[in-house]
């Protein structure tokens, strides 16, 4: 639970304040000026009313190139940011040809699979060579009417075949994601969003009740208002909450008819990805078991970035993934691809094989891509025949571990738990927004900062995420440069740890 302090509240309301009165003061002029224009529209209702898109045009407009940067060059731990200006006060952003090389603290390349890679990119190549850059079809795609006709003879005679949009690459990629995170089955999509959005409705529906993380992502939220299910909420990584409405949820049952629920799922993240905090799943699993209610873990952000050989919150909490039903997954973090998984049992994966939308109708994932992914997880596991993998999650820790306790000692309010590699630090004021990011981008340091509706209006921030690909050098200048936009703007909130103390540290560490 993060503790706004309050003279920042009271400051952060101010400045909403005064952008929300001059916005409505510039509204109501231009409608005055617009009186006397023609409408070729007469008759229509207007696709964006006023009041709808006043966020985007009164506030998000002002500070728009501090988002969608376009980059020139692989995300890697330095990137090419194009060079962007505006002639009409930032409605709208023009490219130029030049751009700057900045240090990239952006993006999700945990493990530095997003670039180059001795192992990974000469076997993606030569399976672009050998399928082409899209299968250009579904999963089951061979002909609609043949389709269904396929369809209906393997749920018969529960025969499996691989149509056009299923390569031998594919077969290999579900294998390898289902013993990679320790469960007998899996099933690969080509978007992570997707994942969450297009398989939750199909897990559950009208009748059942799906408990979720108060914070968890948009997908999952999309995913559950899809199901037709009753949604509850409970509080952030709080297994005593969740119990307390899993109880009162089961006493109550389904509403008006008073019904016993047809099934309860439990979702939530493995890292949650604007706060980098780690879940409590050993707690949440057994509250879930006492409460026969099933276990959906979103493992966007955790798999492949922690754990001993970068397995997720399950190993690196001692969960035993037997205890977890459904795990998401999704490739676009750790794995340098696209596109997302769900591992669990045998029936649940031939299941979402016959009635997933994203699976039956959705272009199957680029081989290529899949490609990536199977040599990515081999790296991993030092199945290349290096330890390169093992290097590489001692790294990210190592490198998640040194940042957020430096940060922390500067006197910067840092969200999440050691070993995650996303750090969000706090803004709050919406004039922080653009102040923090400009100033960094000055100094050559590419940030995201993220404000409303990702965050709730008083908690924007900045959030940085950290990859193995990083040296010790490139973590030091960008300390340097945040210490330095931090002064500037006001946001380090807590007292910085004193010189002679860390020296006492470093002695200690160095003996």
């Amino acid at each position: 639970m993060i503790t706004i302090p309050y003279l920042t509240a009271v400051s952060t309301y101010f400045s909403y304040g005064l952008l929300f009165a001059f916005g409505q003061l510039r509204d109501y002029s231009r409608l005055i000026f617009d009186w006397c224009s023609t409408n070729n529209l007469h008759g229509y209702a207007p696709i964006c009313l006023a009041h709808e898109d006043f966020y985007i045009r009164r506030l998000y407009h002002r500070i728009q190139d501090c988002f969608n940067r376009p980059i020139s060059s692989a995300p890697d731990s330095w990137v090419d940011v194009i060079e962007r200006y505006s002639n009409d006060n930032n409605k709208t952003l023009k490219r130029t040809t030049k751009s700057t090389r900045c240090l990239n603290l952006g993006s999700y390349n945990y493990l530095g699979f997003g670039s180059f890679d001795e192992y990974c990119t000469p076997r993606v190549i030569e399976s672009l060579k050998k399928f082409s850059a899209s299968t250009c079809s579904s999963r089951v795609d061979a002909g609609q009417d043949r389709t269904i006709s396929l369809l209906c003879f393997c749920i018969l005679t529960s025969v499996s075949f691989l149509p056009s949009g299923t390569t031998s690459v594919h077969a290999e990629l579900e294998e390898c994601v289902a013993k990679y995170v320790g469960k007998p089955a899996a099933i690969v999509t080509g978007m992570g969003f997707a994942t969450n959005s297009a398989i939750i409705p199909v897990l559950i529906g009208k009748g059942g009740l799906i408990i979720s993380d108060s914070l968890n992502h948009t997908s999952i939220v999309n995913g559950a208002r899809g199901s037709g299910a009753t949604i509850r909420v409970f509080q952030h990584n709080t297994p005593a909450h969740l119990e307390r409405v899993l109880k009162e949820q089961i006493a109550e049952g389904q509403p008006r008819t008073h019904r016993p629920w047809k099934k309860i799922i439990v979702v939530v993240e493995g890292i949650y990805s604007m706060e980098g905090e780690i879940c409590q799943l050993p707690e949440i699993v057994s509250v879930c078991k006492k409460y026969k209610a099933y276990v959906y873990l979103d493992e966007a952000h955790s798999i492949g970035a922690i754990g001993k050989t970068g397995r997720g919150v399950c190993e690196l909490l001692g969960v035993d993934t037997a205890d977890v039903d459904i795990m998401m997954g999704t490739f676009t973090k750790s794995f340098g691809s696209c596109g997302g998984y769900i591992a669990g049992s045998k029936e649940l994966i031939q299941y979402l094989k016959y009635h997933c939308p994203a699976h039956l109708y959705a272009t199957s994932i680029s081989t290529p891509s899949a490609q990536q992914i199977i040599s990515a997880i081999k790296v991993i596991l030092g199945e290349d025949g290096s330890n390169r993998g093992a290097q590489k999650l001692a790294r990210i820790r190592e490198n998640s571990n040194f940042f957020r306790a430096e940060l922390q000692k500067m006197g910067f309010e840092v969200l999440g738990d050691n070993d995650s590699p996303v750090m969000p630090i706090m803004l709050y004021n919406p004039a922080k927004i653009p102040a923090f990011s400009r100033e960094c981008l000055r100094e050559n340091v590419a940030v995201v900062v993220v404000g409303f509706p990702a965050t709730p209006l008083l908690l924007a921030r900045a959030r940085i995420c950290i990859s193995a690909s990083h040296s010790r050098e490139d973590l030091i200048k960008a300390l340097k440069v945040i210490s330095k936009a931090g002064d500037l703007t006001g946001i380090k909130y807590f007292p910085a740890a004193p010189k002679k103390q860390e020296e006492e540290k470093d002695r200690i560490k160095l003996d």
